[in-house]
């Protein structure tokens, strides 16, 4: 009873003992990545939209060396790199891989050039099967939360009877280890190391400092309370109690749900969502195993089940749909993204379970009573539930590498200000980086009042890759400004634009400057 009570009270301290965690987004770069220098810079500063911790930071000169004497300082939002004296010319490559506060990382690369531009491209990580190995770990940690723990809780509130308890066994056996295997891979991907690192205690410190190392924890306490409650004891009860709100805890203490703003009203939902999901499908396999062999006491049984069940299907249904209001923002979203398109996937397998459920509990829940013939056809439905149930959790896993359309910075467009003796023209290039870009022109005058003209025409050029000057015509949109979609511009460097406006018949204006069009 020592131990028990000590286990469930670092559950509760962890579980409650988080701060607010969100997911972090690049916001800013200096020098900016694709940037033409004639000096090498003192650093480069990446600052993101919330406090990150540097987790790998490589640089690889214009040489192709890579170099380990690059020193990182981090100090809240910002990280700084500050370069080695002796930075060769040429393009040079800064890859980074930052920890959101979340637990999740942030990768990407920054490249800039030091007089001639060089072919040094950033580092290719190998994978190493990784993402996979996350992803199995995380499917099999979600069996034992809501298949283990769930099917104990069942068992032990609703059956009052032990039957049917080899899934859940089997699900608390295989989510123990994914727990533990959870925290080690999220390690190794926060730091960039290859799988033979997890002897080391380097991906098991950086990522118990994260908010998923707590949480790992409690999931980890829960289940073990599941696997303890499974014996014939008199605290198995409140044991299966603690076990299924260490499944709430767990989930709302990290993530992207639960660290959506207002924390306030996200984090209980997500609490209360992982309890009824849990609730669902731990009673599904020891459902059916009961539907095997009908007893007099099978319908009381199912009755049960089915009046928790409906409240819980409306919990569910709550806080399913306030969680994806708040991470999508926006309906297009859904189609638009892989978070969006993950969660349409989840809402359909969610849907065909809703709809199985309902026929168990108004057709085929009632044929039980004047009937016992009608289980095999009970169970045979419930199986299918356990299918989906288990492709829901397989989907649901993929989040793990998708990032929710809330915390997606939109990209400032790349803006360059050209000033004339007659005009000045404002160009905004959208997404200002090397693919498809448009291009929207303000023609003012010296005055900076609106410069009417009768056509314009855009020419861009790189000289240092061999691009000849392609002209672009512009048109004049509803807005008063003048557009030109879908330029290709298949490298990143520095463009030359030249615009031309015709203003009358016999007069050209034609202004000229320099575009810096980052890497993709």
């Amino acid at each position: 009873m020592r131990l028990l009570a000590a286990l469930a009270t670092l559950l509760l301290i962890v579980g409650f003992a988080t701060g607010a965690f969100a997911h972090a987004a690049l916001v800013a770069v200096e020098p900016a990545s694709g940037s033409l220098l004639s000096s090498a810079p003192q650093a480069v500063e990446l600052r993101f939209s919330e406090v990150v911790t540097p987790g790998m930071i490589r640089l690889i000169d214009g040489a192709g060396r890579a170099r380990d004497d690059a020193r990182v300082n981090g100090a809240g939002e910002t990280i700084s790199v500050v370069m080695p004296p002796d930075l060769p010319q040429g393009t040079s490559v800064v890859s980074y891989r930052v920890i959101s506060q979340d637990g999740h990382p942030v990768s990407g690369s920054v490249i800039f050039s030091i007089g001639t531009p060089t072919a040094t491209k950033p580092p290719v990580t190998a994978d190493g099967g990784l993402t996979t190995l996350i992803w199995l770990a995380r499917v099999g940690l979600y069996l034992g939360l809501f298949v283990g723990v769930g099917g104990v809780f069942f068992a032990r509130w609703i059956a009052w009877s032990m039957t049917g308890m080899m899934p859940p066994r089997v699900a608390l056996a295989i989510g123990l280890p994914g727990a533990v295997a959870c925290l080690g891979l999220l390690g190794l991907d926060l730091l960039g190391l290859p799988l033979a690192a997890l002897v080391t205690t380097a991906p098991w410190k950086v990522a118990f400092a994260t908010s998923a190392g707590p949480a790992l924890l409690v999931a980890f306490a829960a289940m073990l309370f599941a696997l303890l409650a499974l014996r014939s004891a008199w605290y198995a009860r409140a044991l299966a109690i603690m076990a299924l709100v260490g499944v709430g805890l767990s989930l709302a203490m990290t993530g992207h749900a639960a660290t959506a703003p207002p924390e306030v009203l996200t984090r209980p939902a997500v609490f209360l969502h992982g309890l009824v999901v849990a609730l669902w499908i731990g009673a599904l396999a020891p459902l059916a195993a009961l539907l095997s062999k009908p007893t007099a006491a099978t319908l009381p049984v199912v009755n049960r089940f089915s009046g928790v069940a409906m409240p819980a299907v409306g919990v569910l249904a709550l806080t399913g749909l306030g969680l994806a209001i708040v991470q999508l923002e926006k309906p297009s979203a859904l189609v638009e993204t892989r978070y969006g398109l993950i969660l349409s996937i989840k809402l359909a397998l969610v849907l065909v379970l809703l709809a199985l459920a309902a026929v168990n509990r108004f057709r085929l829940t009632p044929a039980l009573a004047p009937d016992h013939g009608a289980a095999p056809a009970l169970k045979r439905s419930i199986l299918l539930e356990c299918a989906i149930a288990f492709a829901v959790l397989a989907v649901v896993a993929g989040w793990r590498f998708s990032v929710p359309p809330r915390t997606i910075v939109p990209e400032t467009p790349l803006a360059i200000h050209i000033h004339g003796d007659k005009a000045m023209f404002q160009v905004l290039v959208s997404p200002g980086k090397a693919g498809v870009d448009d291009f929207v022109l303000q023609l003012m005058t010296g005055e900076a009042t609106p410069l009417k003209a009768k056509e314009v025409t855009l020419t861009l050029s790189l000289p240092e890759r061999g691009i000849e000057p392609m002209e672009r015509g512009a048109s004049l949109g509803p807005d008063g400004y003048w557009h030109v979609s879908k330029v290709e511009l298949p490298f990143a460097g520095r463009w030359h634009v030249q615009i031309d406006a015709l203003v009358t018949d016999f007069e050209k204006i034609t202004l000229e400057d320099e575009l810096e069009v980052a890497p993709p």
